[in-house]
């Protein structure tokens, strides 16, 4: 599709992300990610052996509810995805999927103020997880709700709109013959 705006990139359009596409970055992204956790988890657990010795570490996980331990993990999560999209748009999976975020406004590169805005607001589907054991509900509950949560999200575009930003398709780039 051609496209005579300012919007394009060459002569080529750039247009909206379609949920497909989002979703299949996020999969992409996840699987990613959770290698990045259990290796943070791994650097965690070695500093506790080493501090508290591995008897200790057997008898009583001290890591295990920790606030502190969950705080570091989330702070991971934060600067996988904040890094990506505010060096360069694009995660691994974004990058996969031909997707790039940037400012809604005038198309460039986002800060991490908005990074942080985009985060906070797209982890809201994790609410019903921590929420299940006040609610007493089944975390086959919990996951469902989480999941019809994260699709409304991405439906409407939430994060996007709180941080200002936009997720676009990029084309795709012209086959060297």
């Amino acid at each position: 599709m051609r496209k005579a705006d300012p919007e394009s990139t060459g002569d080529l359009a750039i247009l909206p992300a379609k949920l497909p596409r989002r979703v299949a970055a996020i999969v992409y992204d996840s699987l990613l990610l959770a290698g990045v956790l259990i290796f943070a988890s791994a650097l965690a657990w070695g500093l506790m052996a080493v501090l508290l010795g591995n008897e200790a570490m057997t008898l009583h996980n001290p890591l295990r509810g920790n606030p502190f331990f969950q705080t570091y993990l989330l702070l991971i999560c934060f600067f996988f995805y904040g890094g990506c999209w505010v060096c360069g748009g694009q995660t691994l999976g974004m990058r996969a999927w031909r997707l790039q975020v940037r400012r809604h406004d005038d198309g460039q590169g986002m800060s991490w103020w908005q990074a942080l805005l985009r985060f906070l607001t797209a982890s809201m589907w994790l609410a019903p997880f921590y929420l299940h054991p006040l609610f007493k509900v089944s975390v086959d509950i919990s996951l469902g709700t989480g999941l019809t949560v994260l699709l409304l999200l991405l439906a409407l575009r939430v994060p996007d709109r709180v941080s200002q930003t936009e997720l676009v398709m990029l084309p795709a780039r012209a086959v060297a013959r």
